[in-house]
C-alpha cells in the first residue's frame, strides 16, 4: 500500500503512517501566485494500492479542492485503486433540500470524487449515515464510539454517582441512546430552538438527570452553542458533573471560548481535524482505528468488528 497526506492533517497521517510501520509518499504540494493547488506525486506508485488521507476540515473548499488534485494526480501516475480516506467528511449538513432553491451540496461533493477517480471511501461519523447511498462506489463508514467510551470509562467513577447520557437534540438520539446501552446507563434528551447558526436556546430536559454525571453526545461541534446550551440548563436541572463526548471538533475561536466558560468539565473528542489547545478539550487520537482499516481494506478483511467495544467491568 502507498500513503499520502494532503495538507489539512499531516499530523493524524503521519501518526497513521507510523502505526502501519510504513512512510508517507512523497509529494510536492504548492501554490502558484493566483492561489492555484499544484500537486506532483515525487515517487512510483504504477499499480499500487493507494490511500490519500484528508479530512475536508477548514479551510473547507481548500482542502476539498486539494484532495481533488491530488486524486486526479494519483490517477494519472496509473495508482491501482485509490482510496479517499476523509476522517471528517466537511459538506454532511448538507445532505437534503430543506428549503427552497439550495443544494445538496453532500451529493455534489460524492460526485465530485467519484468523477476525479476515486474508487473508495474510508470516513468517520457520517454527520447524515445516509450520504453513503449518495456513492456508487463502496463507502467504509467507521465510528469513534469506541475510542470515546475506553477514554469516558477512565473519567467516571460509576461507584459514586449514576449516569445519564444526553442527546444535545432531537437529532443526535440514536447515537445518544447507542451510547446509553453501552455504558449502562440512562438516556435524556435537551429540546433545543435554533436562533441562528451560532445561537441556540434549550427549552427543556426529558429525563432525569438531579445529582447524576451526565456525557452529552454529538457527532460534531463547531460554535458549541448546541452543548454549551445543552450543558447550562442540565446544570439548572442538578446535573452533578457534565461531560461532552464529539467525534469531530471543528472548534474555531469562538468555540474555544464558549467551552472555557461553560458548564462543561470536559470535551472528550478525536483528532479527525487539528484542534486548538484548550485544558477542557481532550483530544483522542484515531490513528490506530482508521490504520487497522486501512490494514483491513489492503488485505480485502471485513472492518465489522472494529465497532465492537469491550464490555465494562463494574
Amino acid at each position: 500500500m502507498k500513503l499520502i497526506s494532503g495538507t489539512a492533517h499531516p499530523v493524524l497521517a503521519e501518526s497513521i503512517a507510523q502505526e502501519l510501520e510504513t512512510h508517507l509518499v512523497d509529494v510536492t504540494v504548492t501554490a502558484f501566485p493566483d492561489g492555484e493547488t499544484f500537486v506532483k506525486i515525487n515517487e512510483n506508485i504504477r499499480g499500487e494500492d493507494v490511500f490519500i488521507i484528508q479530512p475536508t476540515c477548514p479551510p473547507t473548499n481548500h482542502n476539498l479542492m486539494e484532495l481533488l488534485i491530488m486524486v486526479d494526480a494519483v490517477k494519472r501516475s496509473s495508482a491501482g485503486r485509490i482510496t479517499a480516506v476523509i476522517p471528517f467528511f466537511g459538506y454532511a449538513r448538507q445532505d437534503r433540500k430543506d428549503q427552497p432553491r439550495v443544494p445538496i451540496t453532500a451529493k455534489l461533493v460524492a460526485n465530485l470524487l467519484s468523477a476525479a477517480g476515486v474508487n473508495r471511501v474510508l470516513t468517520m461519523d457520517l454527520h447524515a449515515p445516509q450520504i453513503q447511498g449518495f456513492f456508487d462506489i463502496p463507502v467504509d463508514h467507521l465510528y469513534a464510539k469506541p475510542v470515546l467510551i475506553n477514554h469516558l470509562r477512565t473519567y467516571l467513577d460509576r461507584k459514586e454517582r449514576e449516569l445519564t447520557v444526553v442527546s444535545p437534540d432531537v437529532g443526535a438520539v440514536k447515537m445518544a441512546r447507542g451510547f446509553a446501552e453501552v455504558l449502562d446507563a440512562e438516556l435524556a434528551i435537551v429540546a433545543k430552538h435554533r436562533v441562528s447558526a451560532t445561537k441556540v436556546e434549550p427549552m427543556y430536559v426529558i429525563g432525569d438527570v438531579k445529582g447524576r454525571d451526565v456525557f452529552i453526545v454529538d457527532d460534531m461541534t463547531e460554535t458549541a452553542g448546541t452543548l454549551c446550551a445543552a450543558a447550562k440548563i442540565l446544570k439548572e436541572q442538578g446535573a452533578a458533573r457534565i461531560f461532552a463526548g464529539v467525534s469531530h471538533a471543528v472548534i474555531g475561536e469562538m468555540g474555544r471560548k464558549r467551552i472555557e466558560d461553560s458548564e462543561i468539565e470536559q470535551v472528550i473528542t478525536t483528532n479527525s481535524t487539528p484542534l486548538p489547545k484548550t485544558k477542557k478539550i481532550t483530544s483522542l487520537c484515531i490513528a490506530e482505528l482508521l490504520g487497522e482499516a486501512i490494514r483491513r481494506i489492503h488485505h480485502g478483511e471485513s472492518v465489522t468488528s472494529l465497532f465492537d467495544i469491550a464490555p465494562e467491568v463494574r
